[in-house]
């Protein structure tokens, strides 16, 4: 069972919820404690999991990672008017070897996805993603991963696995389950140029910091489309956070990095959502806020999800129909929230990975721009991948 993995909130966290009104977040959500022990999760849509595991870090110094300010900060928010319950099932502990922690991660984001609850990571180092991502073996889907980061985190696959190279063993590990990759939010000069050319040879989708941050909406069909999401706290400019965190002068600022949190609950699709390379210093109530408002904006988007029905034949979509060069391309538009999306067509003769019409999420501004004759980039590379 899930449990024998997981430690009680601290018991600080806890008392803090004493001294909260009875309205705040702390008091309505359910808290595996030393004294209740582990919650009910019947009816709960969310479970928050610290993991205290940092030893892939490159910057390691054996220092100890600790979320109990991450929870005063988060219980003693409101809640909007939300109907989605939510529970805080405690931390998993370092494994005696950091291969136990993975297997622990792994077990418990297995198990939540099959339940419908959405997994919530707050970690150490990212590396413990890539247990994440391979709880979904046994789920018979293709994944698409979205990485919320300044780098791309190929890294170096001939070398250990650590927080900078776990999306390049992602790729090269069996069983190969990866569909699509996205990076939102690199910053050229923290890549090597050999990463920026694997990224356009396997067809994978990089935005970059400036592009995102002029256009915020632009992250929304990314996220749509995605069923894992991942923050590296690294990507968030360090005066947002503290120089402890990072020495990062440019990066998201607090109020962009939280309308990206909440496009990635308001997706349909995302099962499994994590924040990593949280750090713990003296002065660390702001960074420790900002997680907290994170979180917030990403449950407050779960609550607005539509669970819209993506099958275009029971007529709750408008079909367009855009002829370009050789290609005819399919948009549909949802005659419910009037969102768009492309088709990704099957390909009979060859092995196609989605071994099915598919449709990707895109905007309105891709529809002008296939009327233009332009063929939207994603849906370019979305269909390369699928004939690979």
């Amino acid at each position: 069972m899930i449990f024998d993995f997981l430690l009680p909130v601290t018991d600080v966290a806890i008392a803090h919820i004493q001294l909260l009104h009875h309205q705040c977040i702390g008091n309505t959500i359910r808290v595996h404690s030393e004294r209740e022990g582990f919650p009910d999760l019947e009816d709960v849509a969310i479970a928050i999991i610290g993991v205290r595991e940092n030893r892939r870090d490159l910057n390691h110094l054996g220092e100890t990672v600790c979320f109990t300010e991450i929870r005063r900060a988060f219980y003693e928010l409101f809640p909007g008017n939300w109907h989605t319950q939510i529970a805080d099932l405690g931390d998993v502990d370092k494994g005696d070897t950091v291969e136990d922690t993975y297997f622990a991660v792994r077990s418990i984001t297995e198990t939540l996805v099959k339940k419908n609850i959405i997994p919530v990571f707050i970690g150490g180092s990212q590396d413990l993603v890539y247990p994440m991502y391979r709880s979904y073996d046994k789920l018979d889907q293709m994944v698409n991963l979205v990485n919320v980061d300044s780098r791309f985190d190929l890294g170096d696959t001939s070398k250990p696995l650590e927080h900078h190279s776990y999306v390049g063993k992602i790729i090269v590990d069996k069983p190969y389950n990866l569909f699509n990759y996205s990076n939102i939010g690199f910053q050229t000069y923290f890549n090597s140029q050999d990463e920026i050319d694997l990224m356009d040879r396997l067809y994978f989708d990089a935005y970059r910091l400036g592009n995102v941050t002029a256009n915020i909406k632009s992250v929304e069909p990314v996220m749509r489309d995605a069923d894992i999401v991942v923050v590296d706290m690294g990507c968030i400019k360090s005066s947002e956070l503290s120089y402890r965190h990072s020495k990062i002068p440019n990066g998201f600022e607090g109020k962009e990095i939280c309308a990206i949190c909440r496009y990635a609950g308001i997706s349909d699709k995302v099962s499994s959502f994590g924040i990593f390379e949280y750090k713990n210093d003296a002065h660390e109530e702001t960074a420790a806020m900002l997680v907290a408002q994170m979180l917030w904006y990403f449950m407050e988007g779960v609550n607005y999800r539509t669970n819209e029905d993506l099958d275009v034949e029971k007529g709750s979509f408008i079909t367009y129909q855009v002829p370009i060069d050789d290609e005819v391309l399919t948009y549909y538009k949802s005659k419910k929230t009037e969102r768009w999306w492309i088709e990704i067509p099957f390909i009979s003769n060859l092995n196609n990975k989605l071994k099915r019409h598919t449709l990707l999420p895109c905007t309105h501004q891709d529809y002008l721009d296939g009327c233009n004759q332009n063929i939207p980039e994603r849906w370019y590379k979305a269909r390369k991948k699928n004939e690979v």
